[in-house]
């Protein structure tokens, strides 16, 4: 699982052209704008004949920007294809762009 999330960390990385992608950060972290930040939220299991035969594992990815006109929230739809939009939120003058992601 830790090479599949690091593999994860990476996409995103790319996908924000930055190193402020971070994995459940401690809140002693400074954060900067615009930043990624993401948390493991659960796995999604299919079985057949008593075997696993598929495994995704979910995150919640919170993309935060201080635009409100931010590419980044459309960005990740069109890099992931098992990748939703959850909700938007402001919190302290930033937008919050919530996604459920399969990886």
């Amino acid at each position: 699982m830790a090479d599949n999330r690091l593999a994860l960390q990476a996409e995103l990385e790319a996908l924000l052209s930055s190193n402020k992608v971070y994995f459940q950060p401690p809140s002693s972290i400074k954060l900067s704008y615009p930043c990624i930040i993401y948390e493991l939220d659960g796995f999604d299991i299919d079985h057949a004949n008593s075997l696993i035969y598929r495994n995704k594992t979910r995150y919640t990815v919170t993309v935060i920007d201080q635009s409100p006109e931010s590419r980044l929230p459309l960005s990740m739809l069109d890099a992931f294809e098992y990748c939703s939009f959850d909700r938007h939120f402001i919190s302290d003058n930033l937008n919050h762009y919530v996604f459920t992601l399969y990886y």
